[in-house]
């Protein structure tokens, strides 16, 4: 076999390649003008903000053939689609949608703090708009009996808030609303009066002005009043000196009472005496009347002295339904050899009782006295207030449970969290503390 080169086929192939031109050296140089209504000069025209120049509809009758597709498409329209169609907007659908979102969390916080403000201040919103509930009763609802009692020096805010208590005004503050829109000088004489439940603060106080409501020799002694409050009750409403009063109560032994006073003796209720009727009298029928209670209750002679200190506490603590929940937490603390850190036994050992606060002071809560159990162990030296036949039966009576720890959460309705731990505790005084934050004034 021999080599290709030597072959006849070699030399035909060679002679045909010798007789192709030569090739260029160099690519032609590329015009410094572009081409009119060519892509570049409509380009330039763009950059150059030339008017002159002439668009690309005055160039297309000059303008060359183009060169078309299969189908008749100009090529340029598939590499070039600038040059044919303009260029759409910049999308802004994403800002809208960011701007969107930005006013809907404005409007949804302002929602929030709305709904925040009204239910923190929903009673006085409502009164200032209208929208509350008429803080009156309507004429033609009076029914029923309620007892007020009206204190020496009552004017007419405390005369509002006790026809509020006994039931005959629909709110606290109606009956002195009443008397500031009407402009009464209205005098109030101390006493016991019988009205109505349910009356308008027009109709109570024509009956507190008519001689026949008050009922003569008629004295009301309030669940968890002390002797110090009671006595001027009993002077108003019975007409007897305060000085005797205080007399009749400096010896409990004239009663058959073993005490070193009187203090939860005087059983609160209301009384009618005869005329005539003296200190001592008196006295001695609210005694009897607490030994009655205790004898009703179930209390042993020997024990009297102690349940009633315990009833005390639980009636100056908390309200009637919760009775004999509160007496259980005294009694399991008792039995733990728990102090039983009472404000109400602080309170009335500083002299603070009747001070208008659920809360203790500072200084009545370290006060080293008899009575203050956040100092001393065990039982308060006597009985701290007057119980009613509710409390004595609880202190008995005591309900079933593990309780340690309760505390009033909200003032006006008198709701009671118990608890078995401190950190449950600690929780109902957090609930305690907003409700006093959002309620000033109310007591706390």
């Amino acid at each position: 076999m021999t080599d290709a080169d030597d072959s006849p086929q070699h030399d035909r192939l060679g002679g045909l390649f010798d007789s192709l031109p030569t090739p260029a050296s160099q690519l032609p140089e590329r015009s410094a003008q572009p081409a009119p209504g060519s892509r570049r000069a409509l380009r330039a025209a763009r950059e150059n903000g030339d008017s002159q120049h002439p668009t690309r509809d005055e160039t297309t009758a000059a303008a060359p053939a183009v060169a078309r597709d299969g189908d008749g498409n100009q090529l340029d329209d598939l590499f070039a689609p600038e040059r044919h169609h303009s260029v759409p907007p910049k999308k802004r659908g994403r800002g809208c949608l960011i701007g969107l979102i930005i006013v809907l969390v404005l409007l949804g916080g302002i929602a929030v703090g709305g709904a925040w403000v009204y239910n923190t201040y929903q009673t006085k919103i409502d009164d200032l708009m209208g929208w509350g509930e008429p803080k009156d009763y309507e004429a033609g609802q009076a029914t029923g009996e309620a007892l007020v009692t009206i204190k020496k020096g009552d004017t007419g805010s405390p005369v509002s808030t006790a026809l509020f208590k006994a039931g005959v005004t629909k709110t606290d503050r109606v009956f002195y609303d009443y008397l500031v829109d009407e402009n009464s000088a209205t005098t109030f004489y101390p006493g016991v009066y019988k009205l109505q439940k349910k009356m308008t603060a027009a109709a109570a106080l024509k009956a507190l002005e008519d001689p026949a409501s008050r009922m003569e020799n008629t004295v009301r002694i309030p669940e968890g009043s002390t002797v110090e409050s009671a006595l001027p009750l009993i002077a108003d409403g019975v007409g007897l000196a305060l000085e005797d009063l205080s007399r009749a109560v400096s010896t409990p032994s004239n009663y058959g009472v073993q005490a070193e006073k009187l203090e939860g003796w005087l059983f609160p209720a209301v009384y009618t005496f005869d005329p005539g009727s003296t200190a001592e009298d008196v006295i001695a029928r609210m005694v009897q009347r607490t030994k009655e209670s205790l004898t009703k209750a179930g209390v042993p002679d020997a024990e009297a002295q102690r349940v009633l200190t315990i009833a005390s506490i639980v009636e100056r603590e908390g309200r009637t339904p919760d009775f004999t929940k509160i007496s259980r937490v005294i009694q399991n603390r008792l039995d733990d050899g728990m102090m039983l850190q009472m404000d109400s036994t602080a309170q009335y050992g500083y002299g603070e009782l009747h001070a208008g606060k659920a809360s203790t002071s500072e200084e009545a809560q370290h006060n080293a006295n008899a009575w203050n159990t956040y100092v001393i162990e065990g039982l308060p030296a006597t009985p701290i207030a007057n119980p009613g036949d509710a409390a004595i039966d609880a202190a008995m009576h005591p309900a079933d449970g593990p309780w340690l720890y309760f505390v009033t959460v909200n003032m006006a309705t008198g709701e009671t969290q118990f608890s078995t731990t401190y950190e449950e505790h600690q929780q109902g005084i957090t609930k305690m503390r907003a409700w006093c934050k959002a309620n000033p004034g109310s007591g706390c």
